[in-house]
């Protein structure tokens, strides 16, 4: 195991090294009057709740779609698995603009959705969707996944014991993948809360806590992102400890 525990650490340290620098020669920025101000403030409120949304709407569409791409066999399947991959490999930014040419507010759909008073730009909507489009693939990977090792036939005993596929699905597929849901879970959603560059391209206002960094960045130097980054690494550690309590309490009953 030596030689894998040093590649291990090499890699650890690669992450680790770089949070421990950053906060050590910035150490000496006020957290608390930081977050005090009301734009950080907004800014954290409007990513806990886009990115809570965001997250919803990937779970319950995208688990039903790792579902059907783990047990179906369909023409074009392998179109969908690369159309799935797609947001992962472009890079955001790219990603925005081509959310524009869709929900722009000068397209059909983004000027129909202004003329309801639901402006998809430059709005709460605006930063789902950036959100949505960027982080949602994470669910759909890692939930097929957890799919794929489910073995068939006790899906298939399911069904020799009555039970619809529906059925089958919720009381043995779904129960058996949930650790790999609930990754999936905090991969969308901590992907969905750290996410800028779809999001400044369709909605730059409200600011988010990364378009808030990089206003704070430009303007004030790194002294002055400390606190919202502290704000952003603490929710992440808070999200995904609550998962793992919560997935390890599941699976003890």
């Amino acid at each position: 195991m030596a030689i894998p525990a040093l590649l291990a650490a090499v890699l650890l340290a690669y992450f680790v090294v770089p949070f421990a620098l950053f906060f050590g020669q910035v150490g000496s920025a006020d957290v608390l009057d930081g977050l005090g101000e009301p734009a950080t403030r907004d800014a954290i409120g409007t990513s806990l709740v886009t990115a809570s949304i965001s997250t919803a709407i990937a779970t319950v569409l995208g688990v039903p779609l790792a579902y059907v791409l783990s047990r179906a066999t369909f023409r074009g399947k392998r179109l969908v698995e690369a159309a799935v991959l797609l947001p992962l490999v472009l890079p955001p930014i790219v990603g925005g603009v081509m959310l524009l040419t869709v929900a722009g507010r000068h397209t059909p759909i983004g000027a129909a959705a202004a003329a309801l008073g639901v402006p998809l730009t430059d709005s709460y909507a605006g930063v789902i969707l950036a959100q949505t489009f960027v982080a949602a693939p994470f669910l759909v990977v890692t939930a097929r996944a957890g799919f794929d090792d489910v073995d068939p036939r006790l899906e298939e005993a399911a069904r020799t014991l009555g039970h619809g596929r529906i059925e089958t699905a919720r009381r043995v597929s779904l129960p058996l993948a949930r650790n790999a849901i609930a990754a999936g879970i905090v991969l969308t959603f901590v992907r969905a809360i750290g996410e800028f560059g779809a999001t400044t391209m369709v909605a730059y206002n409200p600011r988010t806590m990364p378009t808030r960094i990089e206003v704070l960045r430009i303007s004030r130097g790194l002294e002055a992102i400390v606190p919202i980054a502290l704000a952003l690494l603490a929710i992440t550690v808070v999200v995904v400890g609550l998962v793992h309590l919560l997935v390890g309490r599941s699976g003890r009953y």
